[in-house]
């Protein structure tokens, strides 16, 4: 060992080894995915399992905030204020006409319950529940499993860990070279740790995740029962003012 000590040595190896990476011209992000590739080496298999499972959750966000981007960007307020105009005017032919312009799950809803105006308040009430049990499921869909994915990707990085820690204490009982059971002991430890790292870090991104499309699925359920609310409100007052 150095003279100095090991915080002397460790650092004279840092300095090398950025040196290295100066004089070989390696980029800095090379080197990052290099690290990454290594930790997931050392949590193997564990850790590339876990990894699919990032892989999947992520498919599931991306889908479900590109659906409800697409089909919930009616802005609820202005469109229920042109449909009242219409139906006040008489103009039924026309409000429905105006639901046809986009084909999204608030205008569908809106549109199911004026083709039902000439037959009474009943049949609008129970055209539109009808069109709202078909839409909320596909708005909903596939959000909760983002938080069944967060428990198994905690309950995958547990088992690396588990698995890390028996192959550290392992070598600590059979292994007699005190250098070949330092090395041993260290690549358990290390695959115990970052398997519960990425095990925490995907459940986490998960859960924000989870947080959020919730909310916005929330959010415009809420939205499409108000519109509801309105145009039943609305077509009882027409009827009362026929």
């Amino acid at each position: 060992s150095s003279v100095l000590g090991p915080n002397f040595s460790e650092a004279g190896g840092k300095r090398k080894i950025g040196v290295s990476r100066q004089i070989t011209g390696e980029p800095e992000g090379a080197a990052s995915m290099h690290e990454i590739w290594e930790a997931l080496v050392e949590g193997a298999p564990f850790s590339f399992i876990n990894l699919g499972v990032l892989a999947f959750g992520v498919g599931v966000i991306i889908d479900r905030a590109f659906y409800i981007r697409m089909n919930y960007s009616v802005d609820a307020a202005e469109f229920m204020n042109r449909i009242r105009k219409l139906v006040q005017a008489g103009n039924i032919d026309r409000a429905i006409r105006q639901c046809e312009a986009k084909a999204v799950p608030l205008l569908e809803v809106v549109k199911s319950g004026l083709t039902q105006v000439n037959r009474g308040e009943e049949a609008v009430i129970a055209s539109m529940e009808e069109k709202m049990s078909e839409v909320i499921p596909a708005l909903e869909k596939r959000t909760g499993s983002l938080w069944t994915l967060a428990n198994i990707a905690t309950l995958i990085g547990l088992l690396g860990t588990i698995s890390g820690l028996i192959r550290a204490f392992k070598a600590v009982g059979t292994i007699d070279d005190p250098s070949q059971k330092t090395a041993l002991l260290s690549a358990g430890i290390a695959e115990a740790m970052w398997n519960t790292f990425l095990g925490l870090l995907i459940a986490v991104i998960f859960m924000v995740a989870h947080l959020v499309l919730h909310g916005l699925t929330k959010r415009h359920k809420h939205e499409m029962e108000k519109v509801t609310m309105q145009l039943e409100n609305l077509l009882t007052l027409r009827r009362q003012g026929g």
